[in-house]
């Protein structure tokens, strides 16, 4: 993994610390040069990632108490809508809802109903309801593409639209039409999270943080310096290396790339973006996208609905979900 101590060349002349995993990292103003302020930082494995929450207050004490609110969110996120899970909502109406209604939480169907959104706005290209394609390719512990067989019969199946979200005896229920669909909301369920976390973080009178949940971050307020938090996005031919910088305020980015987790074969790159059209890793020419927004459930939604396709259209499909999406 790389080191997170080794910033861009900017962010070495400017004397900044970058700390961060996955695809972000978060530059920290030096302790000499922040303005009475306390920085806490820490980290826990979540999500299938490793999530860091920055808080700048006057109070450790306080900061550090918010932070374990920020936590408890992101924890719950994973415990309710992981489809690794089987106790969890996704993990129970994935085993019966193509049987018999599934009563779930009303934020679980809040986020499906979100996803299946943004299915309907990509027709299909991103499709929360292939939880039994990613089954079939589980990149990550593959060296090799399944035989064609095993995923051929579920391409171009828009398994979205056959995902009911309603009420059933008062509760809010997921219902499947085939015990082909599962869902899987890894495109969107982390983004969540993080907006729950910066909630949680609000809530106990924090004003200035970042929550960083591998490809998912939201910067709140400012960094100790009083500027706009600095985001780095490591390079996808080096991750070592940041690419480029964002900044940003009271703002969500979200960065989808093939470069995390996959495999090469026969020159391929096979990845966990899955094409809902033909039940494969999408085929891209840029290992990476980058999406902002002002809610990290809509960068995280769009950055996997749009990786892979070139900008023009990237854009549109961005300008007709009505989120105030953007490419970066």
């Amino acid at each position: 993994m790389p080191r997170p101590d080794q910033p861009s060349t900017s962010m070495t002349r400017r004397q900044l610390l970058a700390i961060g995993g996955g695809l972000f990292v978060v530059a920290l103003v030096p302790a000499a040069l922040r303005r009475r302020r306390v920085a806490v930082t820490r980290s826990i494995p979540v999500m299938g990632t490793v999530a860091e929450v920055i808080v700048v207050h006057d109070s450790q004490a306080e900061a550090q108490a918010a932070i374990d609110l920020a936590f408890d969110r992101l924890r719950w996120v994973d415990r309710t809508m992981s489809r690794h899970q089987s106790t969890s909502d996704i993990g129970r109406a994935n085993a019966g809802a193509s049987r018999e209604p599934v009563a779930v939480h009303p934020a679980t169907t809040m986020v499906v109903a979100e996803a299946l959104r943004w299915a309907s706005i990509t027709d299909g290209a991103y499709d929360p309801g292939m939880a039994r394609v990613s089954e079939v390719w589980d990149v990550g512990h593959r060296s090799a593409p399944p035989p064609p067989e095993a995923y051929r019969r579920l391409a171009g199946r828009h398994f979205y639209r056959q995902v009911g979200v309603d009420r059933y005896r008062g509760a809010p229920v997921l219902s499947y039409d085939h015990p082909d669909v599962a869902l899987d909301l890894g495109g969107i369920a982390k983004g969540y999270g993080v907006d729950l976390a910066i909630e949680a973080l609000r809530s106990a009178g924090i004003r200035d943080a970042v929550v960083n949940a591998g490809g998912d971050l939201y910067a709140l307020g400012r960094s100790a310096d009083g500027d706009a938090w600095r985001v780095g996005v490591r390079s996808p031919a080096n991750p070592s290396r940041i690419e480029r910088e964002i900044a940003l305020t009271d703002e969500a980015v979200a960065t989808s790339g093939d470069y995390f987790q996959g495999f090469e074969y026969r020159g391929r790159r096979y990845h966990h973006i899955l094409d809902g059209t033909t039940a494969e890793p999408r085929v891209a020419t840029a290992h990476t996208v980058t999406v902002r927004a002002s809610r990290c459930l809509d960068a995280d939604a769009a950055a996997t609905a749009v990786f892979g396709l070139e900008p023009s259209a990237a854009s549109r499909w961005l300008d007709r979900s009505g989120t105030g999406a953007k490419l970066t």
